[in-house]
C-alpha cells in the first residue's frame, strides 16, 4: 500500500514529520517497507538554464549544423553543436548542460536521453540547446526556444517562466507499508489516517464531500443471480465530458505508481486508494441492452479484460454480463469492450459487495493481480458502500460535469454487528501492563469502536474491522496503540525448581526421529500439506471431502494422502536444477478423511540417484558410486523406527500387500504381527514416469500413528552399553536353503537360538549359480557372541553352535554347508 504525506494530510490534521509518522506506523502494526521523497515534476526542469549564444558559426563538416559558443552563466564558454534553423548569434535560449536528462527524448530501451560530452562530425559538443517538445512544454520542435534578450543568463528556466508554481518548494514523501491480510481497512489512506489519529499523531478530518440526490431514475436494470454479490449499487451519469483528470489527480496517482488514463477512470483509482472502495465505470453506449446481470460464468465463456488479455472463465467465477456476455470479471477487472473512453458521454458508476473467498479463488485461477482484487479479498466496509459511491459521483461531476441519477441498489447490504464485553483488567492480565480505563475507552473510540458501560465495557466493532472476532482482539487494539514497546519485561517466577518440560513425549520422539533421519544423510523438507489431485491419484482414489474449496493454487487442490506425493515433486524440481543425487525426508500428516482421527502422523523419505558420490574406491566402470537401492530405504526406515521407540528387534518383514506405488518384488513392509508400521523399497517405475522423475527412486513411509507411546516402568531401563571386560566371539555359518526362503527368516531364527549370548547376526554373502543345486541358494552369516560372567570354552561354543544349526533347520529347512 503506497500513499504520500500530502495525501495523508487530506484526512489527518498533523504537523508530524514524515519519519515520525513512519516510525509510528510500524509501532502500531502497519509495518513500513519504504519511505522515499515523492517525485516532484518541477525538479525535471531545474537543470535547464537561460543562456546567451555568443556566436553561431557554420559547422565545417555539415550543412545543417552550427557550432555555437554559449555562455550559461558558469564563467566559461561552452561549445555546443546545434541543428536548429533558428540558432543564431546574440539570441537567448534554454541550455541543458552535460548530465541533464531530456524528458522529451526517449531511447529504444524506454529511458530518457542523458546528455554526455561528445564529438559531432568532428566538432566538440558539451550540452544542448532545447526546444519546447524536448522539455515536454508543447509539441513545438521547429526550432530551439527563443527568450527575450533581457532574460538573465544563468537563471533557472523553471524560475524564469514560473513553471509549475504549485510544486515550487514542495517536499513530499511516499510511504509504502506492508499490510497483513487481516487489515483490509488499512488498504485505504483514510483507514491509515484513522489509526494514526488514534495513536496521537494528529486529528482525523471529516471525510470528503459527497454527492446527494439525483435528478432522474436510472434506466439501467440490474439482476442478481448469485449470492456471491450481496449488494450492487450503481448510478447513471449522463452527458459527461471525459478528458484528462486535473493535474493534482494525475500527480497523486503517478506518485504511487499508477498511470493516469482519463478523468472518469482516474476517479475510480483515486477512490480505491483513498477510501479502500473498488468501483468501476461502464460506458453505457457500449453496453448491449439495458440490463446488467450478476451471475456465474458458464464453462468456456470468455472475457477480454482491461489489460487486453482474454480470459477463459469457469462456472465458479462471478461476472457482470450484458446481453452479449461478460463485461466484467466481478470484483477483479472490468472488460475492455465496455470500458470508458475519451469520447464517452454516459457513464454507469458501479460499487458492489463481493464474497472475499470467491474473489480470491477467481483471481488465483486466472492469475490476475489487481488493486480491486487486493482489497475485495481482504474485505471492504459494507456500511460505507453508498457513501463511497456518492464520493466517487461528486468527483466525476467535479471533473467531467454531467447529470447524476438517483442511486439504484439491488440486494441487501449486510451490516454485521459484533459486540463484546471487555473486562477493564483484561489488558493487564494479558500483558502485565496497566492501561487506565479512560485511556482504553479513548483508544477504542478513536479507532471507531462504540464503547458503553463501565466494567465490563460493552464494545461494538465498526463495520470496517472484520478482523476483530473476539475480546482478545480488543486488548490487542489497545496494546498496539499504546505501543508494544511499552509492555514491561516480566521475569519468570523463581523458586520451586525448574518448570516442567515444555514438549510432550510425542514431540520429543518426533524430534529424535528427525535427528536420526538426518544422521542417515537425508535432508529434511518442509512441504505443503496439499497436493495435486492428479498426483494423489497415483497413491489412492482422491476422496471428495479432501478437495479444497478455495485452494491457494490449482496445483494444490487436495489434502495429501501420502507424504511421498510432494517429496517426489521436490525431487523432480531438484533434478531439473541439476541435483539428481538426492535424499529427502519429511515428518507430517497424511489425510484419509476430514475427521480428527483421519489425520495420521507419518514420516517419509526418498532417495534418487547415487547413494554416494563417485570415488576411486567405487565399483564398476569409471569408479562410480552405487545407486540407492531397496536396502538403503530399509535402513532409513529402521533407523527412524528405532529413534521413535519402535521394537525394531521384533519387526517382521513381508513382501506381500505392499502399496501399488512401490515396485513389487523390490519392496516390503515392516510390521508387528498384522500391524504394518512401515513400507519401504523401490518406487514403481510407472509412478516415476508419470511424475517425470528421472531414473529410479527408493523411499519409505513410517506410519507413526500405529506406534503408540509406551512408558517404561521404573527399574526396567536397560544399560546402554556393556562392560568390555570379556572378549566377544564371532562365528561364521553357511546354510543351503530354498531360493524362496527370505534371508531375514534365517537371521531371526538364528538370533533366537540363544538370546543370552547372541548379540547380533549379520548376513554377509548370498550365492546362487555354479555349484549350487537347482532351486537352492547359499546364505552366509556371522554370529556375534558375548560371554557374560566368564570367557567361552570350546564346549560352550559347541553347544551354542548346535543350537544355531538346529534352529536354522527347524525354521527354514536349511542344510549346513561344509
Amino acid at each position: 500500500m503506497k500513499f504520500t504525506l500530502s495525501w495523508l494530510k487530506d484526512h489527518l490534521e498533523t504537523d508530524a514529520p514524515a519519519l515520525d509518522l513512519a516510525n509510528k506506523l510500524t509501532a502500531i502494526g502497519l509495518e513500513m517497507e519504504a519511505l522515499a521523497p515523492a517525485p516532484n515534476p518541477r525538479h525535471a526542469f531545474e537543470p535547464f538554464v537561460v543562456a546567451h549564444v555568443i556566436s553561431a558559426e557554420q559547422h565545417p563538416n555539415a550543412d545543417k549544423l552550427r557550432v555555437c559558443k554559449v555562455d550559461a552563466g558558469t564563467g566559461e564558454i561552452i561549445d555546443v553543436v546545434c541543428g536548429a534553423p533558428n540558432a543564431r548569434t546574440g539570441m537567448k535560449a534554454v541550455f541543458a548542460p552535460v548530465g541533464t536528462t531530456i524528458p522529451g527524448i526517449t531511447l529504444d530501451d524506454g529511458s530518457n536521453l542523458v546528455l554526455s560530452k561528445g564529438m559531432i562530425r568532428g566538432a566538440p559538443s558539451n550540452g544542448m540547446l532545447t526546444s519546447e517538445r524536448e522539455l515536454l512544454i508543447s509539441d513545438e520542435h521547429d526550432g530551439i526556444i527563443e527568450l527575450p534578450i533581457e532574460a538573465p543568463v544563468g537563471t533557472s528556466y523553471a524560475d524564469y517562466k514560473d513553471l509549475m508554481p504549485e510544486w515550487k518548494g514542495v517536499e513530499d514523501w511516499v510511504f509504502e507499508i506492508g499490510l497483513t491480510p487481516n487489515r483490509g481497512d488499512a488498504a485505504g489512506v483514510r483507514g491509515i489516517a484513522r489509526d494514526l489519529a488514534a495513536a496521537g499523531m494528529g486529528t482525523l478530518k471529516s471525510n470528503r464531500v459527497r454527492f446527494v440526490g439525483g435528478s432522474f431514475k436510472p434506466d439501467i436494470q440490474v439482476s442478481l443471480k448469485t449470492p456471491d454479490c450481496p449488494a450492487f449499487a450503481y448510478r447513471l451519469i449522463r452527458n459527461v465530458k471525459n478528458g484528462p483528470a486535473p493535474q493534482w489527480v494525475q500527480d497523486r496517482l503517478r506518485s504511487v505508481g499508477q498511470n493516469s488514463i482519463s478523468a472518469a477512470v482516474d476517479v475510480t483509482n483515486l477512490i480505491n486508494l483513498d477510501q479502500c472502495r473498488p468501483t468501476h465505470v461502464f460506458d453505457v453506449n457500449r453496453l448491449q441492452g439495458k440490463t446488467l446481470t450478476v451471475r456465474k460464468a458458464t464453462n468456456g465463456e470468455i472475457c477480454e479484460a482491461l489489460n487486453e488479455k482474454t480470459y477463459t472463465l469457469a462456472d465458479h467465477m462471478t461476472v457482470i454480463a450484458d446481453a452479449g456476455g461478460p463485461v466484467s470479471i466481478a470484483g477483479i477487472m472490468g472488460g475492455l469492450g465496455s470500458s470508458v473512453q475519451e469520447d464517452t458521454t454516459n457513464i454507469l458508476l458501479e460499487a458492489a459487495l463481493w464474497i472475499p473467498s470467491d474473489i480470491a479463488r477467481t483471481g488465483r485461477v486466472l492469475n490476475i493481480h489487481s488493486d480491486a482484487r487486493y482489497r475485495f479479498e481482504r474485505g471492504t466496509d459494507p456500511a460505507a458502500l453508498l457513501e463511497q459511491l456518492d464520493i466517487a459521483t461528486q468527483y466525476i461531476v467535479d471533473f467531467c460535469g454531467g447529470e447524476p441519477s438517483e442511486v439504484g441498489i439491488e440486494g441487501m447490504i449486510p451490516i454485521p454487528k459484533k459486540v463484546f464485553d471487555l473486562p477493564i483488567d483484561l489488558v493487564e492480565r494479558r500483558s502485565s501492563m496497566s492501561v487506565p480505563t479512560d485511556q482504553q475507552v479513548a483508544i477504542l473510540r478513536n479507532l471507531g469502536f462504540a464503547v458503553h458501560g463501565t466494567d465490563p465495557l460493552e464494545v461494538t466493532v465498526p463495520t470496517w474491522r472484520s478482523d476483530v472476532e473476539c475480546v482478545e482482539d480488543l486488548t490487542e487494539e489497545v496494546l498496539r496503540i499504546v505501543g508494544f514497546d511499552a509492555v514491561p519485561a516480566v521475569s519468570l517466577p523463581t523458586g520451586g525448581g525448574l518448570p516442567n518440560r515444555a514438549v510432550s513425549d510425542m514431540q520429543a520422539k518426533i524430534s529424535t526421529l528427525r535427528r536420526a533421519l538426518a544422521a542417515q544423510g537425508l535432508n529434511e523438507a518442509y512441504l505443503w500439506s496439499f497436493t495435486h489431485s492428479k498426483i494423489a491419484a497415483h497413491f489412492t482414489e482422491p476422496k471428495t471431502e479432501l478437495f479444497l474449496e478455495n485452494p491457494i493454487s490449482s496445483e494444490l487442490d487436495l489434502m495429501r494422502p501420502s507424504l511421498l506425493c510432494n517429496l517426489l515433486v521436490a525431487a523432480k524440481g531438484n533434478q531439473a536444477r541439476g541435483y539428481s543425487d538426492l535424499g529427502l525426508f519429511e515428518v507430517g500428516l497424511r489425510f484419509e478423511g476430514v475427521g480428527e482421527d483421519d489425520q495420521l502422523l507419518t514420516a517419509a523419505g526418498i532417495r534418487t540417484g547415487q547413494f554416494a558420490p563417485k570415488s576411486w574406491t567405487g565399483e564398476g566402470a569409471g569408479k562410480a558410486g552405487r545407486n540407492a537401492d531397496t536396502f538403503d530405504a530399509k535402513a532409513d526406515a529402521l533407523a527412524g523406527l528405532a529413534a521413535f521407540g519402535a521394537p525394531v528387534a521384533s519387526l517382521q518383514t513381508d513382501t506381500n500387500n505392499v502399496p501399488p506405488y512401490f515396485h513389487p518384488g523390490r519392496s516390503g513392509t515392516l510390521g508387528l504381527g498384522k500391524n504394518v508400521v512401515a513400507v519401504f523399497g523401490e518406487l514403481h517405475p510407472s509412478l516415476l514416469e508419470d511424475l517425470d522423475v528421472k531414473g529410479s527412486a527408493v523411499g519409505f513411509e513410517l506410519y507413526l500413528d500405529k506406534l503408540p507411546l509406551t512408558k517404561k516402568k521404573a527399574g526396567t531401563a536397560k544399560a546402554l552399553y556393556r562392560p568390555a571386560g570379556l572378549q566377544p566371539v564371532e562365528r561364521d555359518f553357511a546354510f543351503l536353503v530354498d531360493e524362496t526362503v527370505e534371508a531375514e527368516k534365517l537371521l531371526r531364527a538364528v538370533k533366537g537360538a540363544d538370546k543370552g549370548h547372541i548379540i547380533d547376526v549379520v548376513l554377509f554373502d548370498v550365492y546362487q549359480g555354479k555349484g549350487m543345486p537347482e532351486g537352492k541358494k547359499s546364505l552366509a552369516i556371522t554370529v556375534y557372541l558375548q560371554p557374560k560372567d566368564q570367557a567361552f570354552i570350546d564346549e560352550d561354543l559347541e553347544n551354542i553352535s548346535s543350537k544355531i544349526i538346529a534352529q536354522a533347520i527347524k525354521a527354514t529347512g536349511a542344510e549346513l554347508r561344509g
